[in-house]
């Protein structure tokens, strides 16, 4: 063989090596994670699940290119001890965080996501990633408890339970953080979180490392403010309230679908896992549409912990798939640590699970052979298709009937339901089925011998929660 030759074969053998050196590379390479969280929204106000006052195109796209749980739960029915258990990933019962942790001029030092507990962020900044919050934090307002103490390394956003979309100065207490310094942010808030997630995602795309953004909106909590561009859209909707909650709505799923388009543009969103829950159910206060289920936020009804909840990956997870099993927030971090190569979690003792192989039919059968429960004297245990549960029901729409467990005295006995007939929980089956009813109370206080009592109690309301 000549030497020309030689050059010509070693040339072909390195083009042949390149040209599949670049699918497993990028096979090989850990995805980027987008978490994103609504807030109070209502089960039924997204087109996917029933939606027809109100358009949300993006979420339903999303719902479209991958997957949509319609038994997707959270851990309780307020917003802060359910964001304490997604970014955990264990029941925040086990670290006391049962209750949300109270406005700034409340707030003792204990008043936050236990400095035990590590977050998300804590874990996937250790295997290599960028990580970035935009949004609600509402686990504490001390520095130890702030976003950058928990494994962020960029924040934007505002670290108590609610704020005006409207005055960045509203809240003296709570202002509008840039890392750790206060801004004078001019736009609507919805609007400004867009902005910072496109600009946290255009940043990380110059570099190697992969990221994960924490994108937390307030939208669509109270106070119902919400610009004319989007009010406008509403104009056949009459009642006040519902028209505000459409337009906060369609700004939030405006600002998830520009993110979604800025993926497109970087050509990374196939090598994204994004994830979408909300916090918890919405309260009549804000006018948000839970049916076809029973109760409202601070509830253990369905209507108080049964959610919109979505994840899209493409080629990783089915498109168009509705997974009918329950699960709950606690698996998008057990899924996103999978996703990232942790897979050796057992030392993190959590409670969720990796989704990824029930959905691909890896695995069989429902992920958890049980959810449960607590808050105050509120209960509920779902096992299969039945839920026995002890809730009580709001006495009108004043907010603090939102900030209220109730108390023994406010509660019915147990009440038994078969959710895969009666998902609004209208048939008490309680007393034709006492076995069952004494099976699930006793599993319920097995899993309760476990947790930790409330480090705090929910007060009178002094402020946003």
């Amino acid at each position: 063989m000549t030497r020309c030759h030689i050059v010509i074969a070693a040339w072909l053998v390195l083009a042949a090596g390149m040209g599949t050196a670049g699918p497993n590379a990028q096979a090989d390479r850990k995805p980027n994670i987008l978490l994103i969280v609504g807030d109070d929204m209502g089960y039924a106000d997204i087109g996917v699940q029933g939606a027809t006052d109100i358009r949300t195109p993006h979420l339903d796209a999303l719902a479209q290119h991958g997957t949509r749980f319609s038994s997707g739960y959270v851990t309780g029915p307020y917003c802060s001890p359910t964001r304490a258990a997604l970014l955990t990933g264990r029941y925040q019962q086990r670290f006391g965080h049962e209750f949300n942790s109270g406005p700034p001029e409340n707030a003792p030092a204990t008043f936050g996501l236990p400095l035990t507990e590590k977050t998300l962020a804590d874990r996937l900044k250790a295997a290599g990633y960028r990580t970035g919050m935009v949004g609600k934090w509402h686990l504490g307002f001390r520095p130890e408890f702030h976003p950058m103490k928990r494994g962020f390394d960029e924040y934007f956003g505002f670290l108590g339970g609610a704020h005006s979309y409207l005055d960045a100065r509203a809240d003296k207490a709570n202002p509008i953080l840039r890392g750790t310094e206060p801004v004078d942010e001019p736009a609507y808030l919805t609007d400004a979180f867009r902005r910072e997630a496109l600009g946290f995602i255009d940043r990380r795309a110059a570099g190697t490392d992969p990221w994960f953004l924490y994108l937390a909106f307030n939208a669509v909590h109270a106070p119902m403010h919400a610009t004319p561009n989007y009010l406008d859209r509403y104009k056949h909707i009459a009642d006040e309230r519902r028209r505000s909650y459409a337009a906060m709505m369609s700004a939030m799923d405006d600002a998830i679908g520009a993110v979604m388009q800025k993926l497109r543009d970087l050509k990374i969103e196939e090598h994204t896992l994004i994830l979408f829950v909300s916090d918890n159910g919405g309260p009549p206060v804000n006018a948000s549409n839970n049916g076809p289920l029973r109760g409202h936020k601070s509830s253990t009804w369905e209507g108080g912990v049964r959610v919109p909840f979505l994840m899209q990956w493409k080629g990783q997870v089915p498109a168009g798939k509705v997974y009918a099993q329950p699960v709950i927030q606690m698996d998008l971090h057990a899924t996103a640590l999978a996703a990232a190569g942790i897979h050796d979690q057992q030392a993190f003792k959590l409670d969720g699970v990796n989704l990824v192989p029930y959905l691909k039919d890896q695995k069989k059968g429902p992920p958890h052979e049980a959810l449960y429960w607590r808050f105050g004297p509120q209960m509920a245990i779902r096992m299969g298709d039945w839920k026995l549960v002890k809730a009580r029901e709001p006495r009108g729409t004043a907010v603090e009937e939102f900030e209220n467990p109730g108390t023994d005295a406010d509660l019915a006995g147990a009440q038994l339901f078969n959710l895969a007939t009666d998902m609004g929980e209208k048939v008490n089956l309680a007393q034709k089925e006492p076995a069952r009813v004494k099976a699930l109370e006793t599993a319920w206080k097995k899993w309760r011998a476990t947790l930790e009592e409330p480090r705090w109690l929910p007060g009178k309301r002094r402020g946003p929660r």
